[in-house]
């Protein structure tokens, strides 16, 4: 019941509007329910049946005579006939007309139900930390992010709709069935809960199955995205048979619990729609027997309550499924709200200040760091850092050099000892502020779907000007080759930037860095990809603004290390050797040999 209210809390913003629609689907109701009784006097013209008298006449035949009388003219019944049928003519357009206001209402209230959930988790993984997404699977959070929503938002479009107007319906079906005749009504009121409890353990089931299903869905997404960005992995390695077989077991997992589900919803179907025969006959035969023992019931009236009775079986039967169908919407919202209710680990406390700036150094006092218990990647790190400083980070894979660099710009939290800038803890400066002043590139360049431009002037700084963006660009040695794209900074680098070479990719991000003119520079093996007369000419520029640029940088090569003033040396999450760039030859050999 908790999913239930918490997914009804996001309708309520826009009950207004369900409001409208519920207004509307009762205006249909009763329009609909009004069709169904001008069978009565319609009946009674074709066949030329007198109408009974006051003391006859059932409750529902003298609000049709007081109310549409005006019609009826016995000594006319051609133009009585024709009275009646337009009459249900107009009445059918009516209902119908209202019932496509409810339907595009209804539409409107559950898109917008459905734009909130997938902006509020947008906003909350914004939040989380990086662990989070280091530790789940990308296809599971694009499948609740798309798809789960789009399930979720049917708590209006087909519950809260279901139960407001086949309930309406009912209700006003109820009503004109008493008005007619109160002995067929507790009949059929005796026999109609039964469904529900013949119905409530598929419910149950349906829910649980439902809850996988949309896990598996999430699976899926996962595998299916690996196989995309690994195309050029699996076609060099023969792994297509492998990546066809992965698929398809998840695939066949997903469809065959898609298939569980909907067997337990379809279940409903059959067992509502077998009572309802029953309950059908069981009136029929009620009825017959009342008016063959000339009983005040009158041949009309029962064809009239049969009608309607008949009418009356399919929103019971929609009413009857809407548990089945809200455990599903239940179940996709759950997921939902579990990414939801994830702690944010990214963010500030109300006492955080806006980042001042460097002044002087940065320093890693008695650093611990660890991913899991007792699994130390970091072990009491102690480094300084001066302002305007190059200084490389150098060691073997595995030996905490990401992870380091990763402690300033606070993806990383220390579990023990702190980082300060001039000797102030970074955990006092709200992140955001703090992230400004540095400029990160990585290793495994990120670059969107977008022109070279808009790649470069990204984030905060996506107002930069295209004489900004060029210098940034002949900074980082990329001006001359994106000049030479088809459309120059307005070339559309293609998914993950896929349109240019490796080296590129790694320039382009390197711009979008110095942009920000950054007060530090992280470099986490961003040269790896340059040939060596670029990487050159970028040092070459780095070294020219190191006067006013604080420079951190991980690398493997020599030729990258030569240019920084002092090399420190990891190992197993320990500096285990510093010194100046004179001796960065031996230093980078000892690390990585």
């Amino acid at each position: 019941m908790t999913g239930v209210r918490r997914l009804l809390g996001y309708v309520r913003p826009y009950a207004g509007i369900v409001a409208l629609s519920a207004a509307a689907a009762l205006v249909a109701s009763l329009l609909d329910g009004l069709s169904f009784a001008l069978l009565i006097p319609f009946l009674q013209v074709l066949f030329g049946m007198h109408p009974p008298g006051p003391a006859g006449a059932t409750t529902l035949e003298r609000w049709l005579d007081g109310a549409l009388g005006w019609i009826i003219t016995p000594d006319d019944p051609v133009t009585s006939l024709r009275g009646v049928v337009l009459l249900i003519l107009a009445t059918m357009a009516l209902k119908n007309a209202a019932v496509y206001a409810s339907g595009l209402l209804r539409a409107r209230a559950q898109e917008d139900v459905a734009f909130d959930l997938r902006l509020g988790l947008q906003t909350h993984l914004e939040r989380l930390g990086l662990d989070f997404f280091s530790g789940t699977r990308g296809g599971q959070v694009v499948s609740r992010m798309v798809q789960d929503p789009d399930q979720a938002k049917l708590v209006i479009g087909q519950v809260v709709a279901t139960v407001v107007q086949s309930g309406t319906v009912v209700v006003v079906y109820l009503v004109i069935l008493f008005a007619l005749t109160w002995q067929l009504t507790l009949v059929t009121l005796v026999l109609a809960p039964i469904i529900a409890v013949l119905l409530r353990p598929v419910i149950a089931r349906v829910r649980d199955r439902s809850r996988e299903a949309l896990h598996q869905r999430g699976e899926l997404s996962a595998v299916m995205a690996e196989t995309v960005e690994a195309a050029r992995v699996v076609k060099a390695h023969g792994g297509e048979r492998i990546e066809r077989e992965r698929v398809a077991g998840v695939a066949r997992r997903y469809g065959r619990g898609l298939v569980q589900v909907e067997r337990l919803a379809l279940l409903s179907h059959p067992v509502s729609e077998t009572i309802g025969a029953a309950v059908v006959l069981a009136i029929v035969m009620v009825g017959s027997l009342a008016v063959l023992s000339g009983g005040p019931l009158r041949p009309e009236v029962l064809l009239a309550f049969l009608a309607v009775t008949l009418r009356l079986l399919p929103p019971v039967k929609s009413l009857s499924h809407v548990p089945a169908l809200a455990g599903q919407t239940v179940a996709a919202a759950e997921r939902v709200f579990h990414l939801l209710d994830r702690p944010a680990a990214d963010v500030d406390g109300p006492e955080a200040r806006p980042f001042p700036g460097l002044e002087r150094q940065i320093e890693f006092a008695a650093v611990w760091v660890a991913y899991e218990p007792d699994r130390w990647v970091l072990r009491g790190i102690d480094l300084v850092v001066h302002r305007g400083e190059m200084v490389a980070i150098v060691g073997p894979s595995g030996a905490g050099k990401s992870t380091l660099l990763d402690l300033l710009p606070r993806f990383v939290e220390p579990a023990r000892g702190e980082v300060r800038i001039d000797g102030v803890s970074i955990r006092h400066y709200d992140r955001r502020s703090l992230r400004r002043a540095l400029g990160i590139v990585s290793q495994h360049t990120v670059l969107f779907h977008e022109t070279v431009r808009n790649n470069i002037a990204y984030g905060d700084r996506a107002g930069a000007s295209l004489a900004e963006i060029e210098a940034a660009a002949r900074a980082a040695n990329a001006h001359e080759f994106i000049a030479g794209l088809p459309h120059g900074y307005d070339t559309v680098l293609g998914e993950r930037g896929l349109r240019v070479s490796g080296g590129e990719r790694q320039r382009i991000a390197l711009a979008r860095a110095l942009l920000r003119d950054p007060a530090v520079l992280i470099l986490d093996e961003a040269t790896s990809a340059l040939d060596a007369t670029s990487e050159r000419l970028i040092h070459g520029a780095l070294r020219q603004q190191s006067a006013r640029r604080t420079v951190l940088v991980v690398a493997h090569r020599a030729s990258t290390v030569a240019y920084a003033e002092r090399v420190v040396r990891l190992e197993m999450g320990c500096v285990v050797d510093s010194g100046p760039w004179s001796r960065a030859s031996a230093l980078v050999a000892d690390a990585t040999g």
